[in-house]
């Protein structure tokens, strides 16, 4: 799924935000002595809270369907901005534990706990040096700011101001690329710095022919020029047109210049040559930090590399069978070669084929889900091709829709060439992921209870929310589907690879294994090809820890269904496992297994 990070960011919004929220602290709140704000109570403080983060975070606020700060960029490199941020957290840490949580109701305290997680590793993360790396390949402004400018994401362009709106985001990009600049050079000299191989990746996506123009016609950021609605005015499309055209030329086009230049010519020969954030003053902190956070656990690096060789070993055995089932004679990796290169595994000749195969996958499956499902989300869905200007580095993603409805839930598929687009690349298991019951209900069904707090409806944390995408891909044989030997293998290939991210994550981040090396146990374990196993490195490279959440909370969940089959019996009933486990959002792996248990003690 496409993380949503904050970008975009100024000091002056969030002490604006600051003054315009204060609440009163001696309102009557129900609870003796404690604080409360201008609503009411605990939730009251929420509220607070997600109206200050809404402005401090303006490209989330849209993401999420609030549109009112749509025309805003501030600048989030900024130590003003990052000493704000602390005070930020710190505040709402402590107005929170002005709460007794024992009086409260359960839905309260599951909010009390996993605002307290947040607050206390946001101050966590602050303490870091991760500003010393702005952006990478993989995320950062540089690369959010093209999707949303492009007019085929999250930035509506409906009417005349929504138009208007971009132009603001468009000439605050100048302030937060010179920012970025500088502190990848404090990072250079304290020798935080990215690799080598990440900074030659990242070249050419700043070069880009649809970024850096000549004409303003041929930019990306032209596309919305491109599509007026029909009820502008011809004076209101003549305006905006220059007013477009002079924000690409001026603000954008420059930047992008800038930023590639700088990271080719100066930054480029400083980069180092390791692999893992362990090899930067502070990155081992670094890692420990992302570990915790994206597993939601107290794991330690060592025991997650060891789960990740016995899940390697176990699904590995479970391919071995499939292979000698099809009566395959050769070893594994010969049967791999098999599946990436026999021409009956590619019949695909367009990209609307593809689209149309996975929508195929979606019909098939349909009948089945009642079965597993009480509850369905009502936001609608769609499945997109993966827009030209970033499909070479993109991997099939989530994006989630607007609340009511006026955003799809996009399942995106990068397709470069259709020809080379592979059945027995997991097809089955990717749609279970990424799109329906994956991320789509999962996202869509907690942003659609207006029961939780928004930061509960709009959060998310790592391991629950990929946990539960790679768990369903489990749901294949439920859901009529993986009947083809080869789309088993596809699924088990997709499983496969979140067990070898526990070995080669760790493995790089706190066992110093290299970049090559990792590539190399990709390419021995997995049906991929040199090119892909690079991607998904260089991506574990740039986001340390990320990966580690997939296999960690899909092992929690598998966890928690064998216990309640064992311990309810008869009384089991799978849909209702399903509904409670999406019933109230993300939370901490912890914090889901204390709620899980009180439901299984009531059926």
């Amino acid at each position: 799924m496409k993380r949503l990070i904050l970008a975009g960011l100024v000091a002056t919004a969030l002490t604006t935000a600051c003054n315009q929220t204060k609440t009163s602290d001696t309102a009557a709140s129900g609870t003796a002595g404690v604080a409360a704000d201008s609503t009411s109570g605990l939730n009251g403080l929420f509220n607070s809270y997600w109206e200050q983060l809404s402005r401090l975070d303006p490209l989330a606020a849209t993401a999420y369907g609030d549109n009112r700060y749509n025309d805003q960029l501030p600048n989030n490199q900024t130590r003003a901005f990052r000493d704000t941020m602390r005070v930020f957290y710190q505040t709402y840490l402590d107005r929170l534990h002005k709460y007794d949580r024992e009086p409260l109701s359960d839905n309260d305290k599951i909010s009390y706990d996993i605002f307290e997680y947040e607050m206390e590793h946001g101050l966590a993360g602050l303490k870091l040096n991760t500003w010393m790396l702005p952006t990478n390949q993989f995320y950062g402004l540089p690369i959010t700011l093209a999707q949303y400018g492009s007019g085929q994401g999250n930035q509506p362009f409906k009417t005349v101001k929504d138009y208007e709106n971009w132009l603001g985001r468009a000439h605050g990009f100048t302030a937060w690329t010179d920012s970025a600049i500088a502190n990848f050079r404090v990072g250079m000299r304290q020798g935080v710095v990215l690799p080598r191989a990440l900074v030659v990746r990242m070249i050419p996506q700043l070069q880009a022919k649809d970024m850096v123009v000549t004409d303003p016609t041929k930019s990306l950021y032209y596309g919305p020029i491109t599509r007026f609605p029909k009820d502008f005015s011809d004076a209101d499309k003549a305006r905006l047109t220059e007013a477009y055209k002079k924000a690409i030329m001026t603000d954008l086009v420059p930047a992008y210049q800038k930023l590639g230049a700088f990271l080719a010519k100066e930054y480029l020969p400083k980069a180092r040559a390791t692999s893992g954030i362990d090899a930067v003053p502070g990155g081992k902190e670094i890692y420990a930090y992302d570990v915790k956070y994206e597993t939601t656990t107290d794991k330690t690096p060592a025991e997650i590399y060891q789960t990740g060789l016995a899940e390697v070993a176990r699904i590995r055995a479970q391919m071995e069978k499939i292979k000698a089932d099809v009566g395959f004679k050769g070893d594994l990796l010969a049967f791999f070669k098999y599946l990436n290169t026999d021409p009956k595994f590619r019949p695909f000749k367009t990209p609307a084929e593809v689209l149309a195969a996975f929508e195929n996958i979606h019909q098939r499956m349909l009948p089945n889900l009642q079965k597993l499902f009480g509850r369905t989300p009502k936001t609608p869905f769609e499945i997109r091709e993966t827009e030209k200007f970033r499909e070479a580095s993109a991997s099939a993603e989530y994006n989630q829709g607007s609340p009511d409805g006026s955003r799809p839930g996009i399942f995106y598929v990068p397709i470069p060439d259709a020809t080379t687009f592979a059945t027995t690349s997991g097809m089955e298991s990717l749609f279970l992921h990424e799109a329906i019951p994956g991320h789509h209900y999962q996202i869509s069904l907690q942003q659609e209870n207006a029961s939780l707090p928004k930061f509960r409806r709009f959060g998310g944390q790592n391991a629950y929310v990929e946990g539960w995408a790679l768990y369903c891909e489990s749901l294949g044989p439920e859901l009529g589907l993986y009947q083809d030997p080869y789309q088993h293998m596809g699924a088990l290939g997709d499983e496969m690879l979140r067990a070898v991210r526990l070995v080669v994550d760790t493995g790089l981040h706190s066992r110093q294994m290299t970049r090559e090396q990792a590539i190399a146990y990709l390419l021995a374990n997995l049906s991929t090809s040199p090119d892909e196993a690079t991607s998904a490195i260089e991506r574990y490279m740039a986001i340390p820890g990320q990966a580690l959440g997939y296999k960690i909370g899909q092992l929690k969940l598998r966890e928690l269904r064998a216990k309640y089959e064992k311990q309810l019996g008869s009384k089991f009933k799978i849909s209702s496992f399903h509904d409670e486990l999406l019933r109230d959002g993300s939370m901490p792996l912890a914090v889901l297994e204390k709620k899980m248990d009180a439901w299984a003690a009531k059926q």
